[in-house]
């Protein structure tokens, strides 16, 4: 019929982060193909008789010379991306164990990069969630009941001893706003010392009121009031989620990571049913931004996190005491 677009086709493309001593395997496109110039990560188009893991084994060796065993690759992230002129299914798995000595086998530059060197505008923009995931530390932490600001500072400075990750959710509900504001100025500093990030944690202002924080993380009463992210690009934006329709209010917002739960039940929520690990994979593996599994997890649980296809964990129990 005159008129009528043909429909285009979903290209399910794997996508393989191959990680050697902390750096990340990165090629350049060639400047006559599709993003041509663009750096990417090893993989290619997976073949109707292949399967994903089979995929990236194959391109692996033929981009890069490398050999991967094909029990070491782990799902990182699943991403759907319409180009205008091509629709991609980006299927990204990681691997820490591929032999060899890697080579551009197809002519291609290729070089070993810190997650922290990767930059958005180098890359096709399917590739930013990727981005994030490797530059996210795989624990979340969030701090538990603070009432007053004097003892939350205390029970932070106690509880960074024992942290090993570099960002926490700044997360005090119960203070007033002033003392929020007061907290998480002096907060700032005392993180950054320790090499610690602070995403404060409740509405856009508070982010704009806290000179040096990382990041604002929106409980769902506020990202549901918003049409457009909120903050600037370069920190980061968390959203707290519980079911589908909100990851994708989420990911509309241009959220850099959310945290979906309760994945298992809790002391301090026991009425709240968790979701369980099968939702939670479902869940995750169709969400276009790193995932954090919360609720009753902690350290032990991110290897389970990320075969469901999560990020890791996020959680308050496993690094702060009750005081």
């Amino acid at each position: 019929m005159t008129g009528v677009k043909p429909a285009v086709r979903e290209v399910h493309v794997a996508v393989a982060v191959v990680i050697r001593e902390g750096r990340v395997l990165i090629a350049r496109r060639p400047d006559h193909v599709h993003q041509g110039g663009l750096l990417e990560f090893p993989g290619g188009k997976v073949e109707p008789d292949e399967t994903v893991q089979q995929a990236l084994v194959r391109e692996i060796a033929e981009e890069t010379g490398l050999s991967v065993p094909e029990g070491s690759l782990k799902p990182v992230i699943g991403i759907r991306h319409d180009y205008g002129d091509k629709r991609v299914f980006l299927d990204v798995w990681r691997t820490q164990e591929a032999i060899g000595v890697a080579e551009g086998r197809e002519g291609q530059p290729i070089e070993w990069l810190l997650p922290g060197d990767l930059r958005d505008e180098d890359f096709p923009a399917a590739n930013r969630p990727i981005i994030r995931a490797l530059r996210l530390p795989p624990v979340l932490a969030i701090t538990g009941a603070i009432e007053n600001v004097a003892d939350g500072l205390r029970g932070l400075q106690m509880a960074l001893a024992g942290l090993s990750s570099d960002l926490v959710v700044l997360r005090a509900p119960d203070l007033p706003v002033e003392d929020y504001l007061r907290l998480a100025e002096r907060a700032v500093p005392l993180c950054r010392d320790a090499g610690v990030g602070v995403i404060v944690h409740g509405a856009p202002a508070t982010f704009r009121e806290t000179p040096g924080a990382a990041g604002l993380h929106l409980p769902w009463r506020q990202a549901e009031t918003l049409s457009e992210r909120p903050i600037p690009p370069g920190a980061w934006l968390g959203v707290s989620c519980h079911d589908a329709g909100q990851l994708v209010h989420a990911t509309s917002l241009g959220a850099d990571y959310v945290t979906l739960g309760p994945v298992t039940p809790t002391p301090t929520h026991p009425e709240a049913r968790g979701i369980g690990w099968a939702e939670f994979g479902r869940l995750a593996r169709a969400a276009r931004v790193p995932v954090y599994g919360l609720g009753g997890l902690g350290p032990g649980d991110v290897a389970r996190s990320r075969d469901e296809g999560g990020q890791g964990v996020a959680g308050i129990r496993f690094w702060w005491s009750a005081r």
